[in-house]
């Protein structure tokens, strides 16, 4: 009889532990960084998900490695949302879905832009960025200006600019009024377009003058420290 050992195959089951492990780790570093920015510690993030420490190391050397991870999380959504305005038969429809998109992520995710400004001096993730998100917005802005639905001289460049514009401004004013944002998206999207389209309602008041004094408040307060 032949006794030659063979090598056991690791059980699939604890490849998938591992796997469902590192979702679980990613997306509550995600929510720790939308709630708190990147002021978190891998120990938190192992408490958020729900699994110990050595976990959280051993998928992650450190905060930067998880950091990155979760910057290439927010590549792929934003890449996706552009892919599925592109599926959308109407051109204006289509930009503005897109543009709605990306303004309520960042709006509403305070630590998107620490994760960008921690990863600055990676260019090749911001090439990554870039390259999977540029030709699908380029060509849902190519579709609008052909369809006459936004000024002719609107470029690809201007529409990343007037997303960042809202985002400064849902900045600004998020630990005062978290929902105006809205409104300036709405102004921004009136100013790009022509008379073929309708204007976006003004559905959210402005900023009284009260709110406006408290977010210039918190805002050189933040400066101060």
């Amino acid at each position: 009889m032949n006794h030659a050992t063979t090598t056991a195959t690791p059980p699939r089951r604890l490849r998938a532990d591992a796997a469902r492990n590192q979702q679980r780790i990613v997306a509550a570093a995600r929510e720790l960084f939308a709630d708190h920015g990147l002021e978190i510690t891998l120990d938190d993030v192992a408490e958020r998900a729900g699994v110990g420490v050595g976990t959280v190391y051993r998928r992650f050397a450190n905060k930067k490695e998880l950091i990155a991870e979760v910057f290439d999380q927010h590549v792929k959504d934003f890449a996706d949302a552009a892919d599925a305005a592109m599926e959308n038969p109407d051109p204006w429809l289509a930009l503005v879905e897109f543009f709605e998109s990306a303004c309520k992520h960042l709006a509403t995710n305070r630590g998107f832009g620490e994760v960008m400004l921690e990863l600055e001096e990676d260019p090749a993730r911001f090439a990554e960025l870039r390259d999977r998100i540029h030709p699908s917005v380029a060509g849902l802005i190519d579709r609008a200006r052909e369809a006459g639905a936004v000024h002719a001289d609107i470029a690809t460049s201007d529409f990343f600019a007037l997303i960042h514009m809202v985002n400064s401004l849902a900045e600004f004013a998020g630990p005062v009024n978290s929902d105006v944002w809205q409104r300036y998206m709405a102004i921004t999207l009136n100013g790009v377009r022509t008379d073929a389209v309708p204007r976006r309602p003004l559905l959210v008041p402005p900023m009284t003058d009260e709110e406006v004094e408290r977010a210039k408040a918190v805002s050189c307060l933040g400066r101060r420290r």
